[in-house]
């Protein structure tokens, strides 16, 4: 149970954490609790040097998929959370919904025959997008979204995007690990521009590859 002395954790909370380097986390789905985690090393995939190989260029190229954003973000966060070890429990679900209705949380979806595919969700603030988590029930589906959402976030105006850690997975797309006073100045940079993750219009397949391609 948390202290009479502990500050409750509301949506306003939470953007201040991001905005001060700071996100929540809990060991596992059943924690009633929530701690506070500032990592040494961040995780981050620079905008202009996401990874896209040769394979996943022509998955995405057939476009046997759609992408939608913010259409179904309660059910990506619980794909998300589906899985055997995951830090994603009830309340840190319910904060981040809440984000979602405030219009700061946001998530991308890849479909398949009508079903959700994959799909990523995060928090942006300023010119920053915190990547929060991500999934994928078919081949490539996470890989397509994070093209995707790399894609739009270049589009809408943002500089940041952070992954908190990196895992060989995101490695292999382009992530990199920066110094927390690295992390700093590039979050302290992207806080004082303004982006809007809904602004771009809908890219297609051929546009989001030629982009990425471009730059990486």
């Amino acid at each position: 149970m948390p202290r009479d002395d502990e500050p409750t954790i509301t949506p306003e909370l939470v953007l201040h954490a991001y905005a001060s380097g700071i996100f929540p986390m809990a060991e596992h789905r059943d924690d009633p609790e929530v701690f506070w985690v500032e990592p040494r090393r961040r995780g981050i995939i620079p905008l202009d040097g996401f990874h896209i190989s040769r394979s996943l260029a022509r998955r995405i190229r057939q476009g046997r998929y759609e992408i939608t954003i913010d259409t179904a973000f309660d059910a990506v966060m619980d794909a998300c959370a589906d899985r055997p070890e995951t830090w994603i429990n009830d309340q840190i679900r319910s904060l981040y919904s809440q984000l979602h209705a405030m219009g700061r949380a946001h998530s991308l979806e890849v479909w398949q025959d009508g079903q959700l595919a994959g799909g990523v969700y995060g928090l942006a603030i300023g010119a920053a997008f915190f990547g929060e988590s991500m999934f994928s029930r078919r081949r490539d589906a996470s890989k397509i979204a994070l093209a995707w959402l790399v894609d739009r976030l270049r589009r809408a105006g943002f500089t940041l995007l952070d992954t908190q850690f990196i895992t060989p997975h995101l490695a292999s797309l382009g992530a990199i690990e920066v110094s927390r006073a690295d992390y700093r100045r590039r979050l302290d940079a992207a806080l004082s521009r303004s982006a809007d993750f809904t602004a771009p219009p809908a890219a297609t397949p051929h546009g989001v590859v030629q982009r990425n391609t471009q730059t990486s």
